[in-house]
């Protein structure tokens, strides 16, 4: 930050901001206690609600947490899946070592609803294949995954080993298929019932909805799904360029 523009700069937010660099350089390990309110004030000679602010600006971004009467504690980083690239999940997750499994709850054939048909490209009510698992990462629930495919691909992936391998990486690798693009459409919902108790969270907790519609090279539709994601402890990026 230019010298000028570090002037300007709030105390609190000059405190904040040097925090998170000391916390994303690795000086702290995940949820060792940072220095008191006290030995921050010492350290830059501020006052004690300017410190406060600086760490409550923190606690909101999610570096750290604090405990009442303990003090503040260093976050366990999310682990992340990048949206400008059309991965499976396992495959992004594998790329930064953790244990990836699934659950799978149901595979079975059913007339398509109207979305589905529409995505992809059936008539409705015409026979798909629902495919429905919770993906697990380093053990814990993530997501609910519903995906749709096509009857005849359905049949195959009802033969796979869908607890440990990717739809993505079975498609192209095993059937074939070279994947080309996908749609996306992101929003926010409330866990119900069932899809909490599968989650491992409390009816009614912030989910992420994505909706994805995956295409293969000459642009015809392949794999449709509904992904219910939890938002406490995983979190999708994406690079957008001006």
């Amino acid at each position: 930050m230019p010298d000028s523009q570090r002037a300007a700069q709030p105390l609190y937010g000059r405190i904040r901001d040097e925090l998170r660099t000391t916390i994303h350089a690795g000086a702290y390990l995940p949820h060792e206690r940072l220095p008191s309110e006290s030995d921050l004030m010492s350290r830059y000679g501020v006052s004690r609600i300017t410190v406060r602010q600086a760490l409550g600006e923190l606690e909101k971004e999610g570096v750290l947490f604090k405990v009442p009467g303990k003090g503040a504690f260093v976050s366990k980083p999310k682990p992340f899946q990048q949206l400008a690239r059309l991965q499976g999940f396992a495959e992004a997750m594998r790329e930064h070592g953790h244990e990836i499994s699934n659950r799978l709850l149901d595979i079975r054939t059913l007339p398509a609803d109207a979305t589905v048909a529409e995505r992809l490209q059936l008539a409705p009510g015409a026979p798909v294949t629902e495919l429905r698992r919770v993906r697990l990462l380093n053990r814990e629930p993530v997501s609910l995954d519903i995906t749709y495919v096509a009857p005849h691909i359905g049949e195959r992936l009802a033969r796979e080993d869908l607890a440990s391998r990717d739809v993505f990486v079975i498609l192209e690798n095993d059937y074939g298929i070279a994947l080309g693009h996908a749609d996306l459409a992101i929003d926010a919902q409330l866990a119900d019932p069932a899809t909490a108790r599968l989650l491992a969270l409390e009816p009614g907790a912030p989910l992420l909805r994505i909706e994805r519609l995956t295409h293969d090279r000459r642009g015809h539709p392949v794999d449709f799904e509904y992904l219910y994601c939890r938002s406490d402890n995983f979190q999708f990026r994406l690079r957008i360029a001006r």
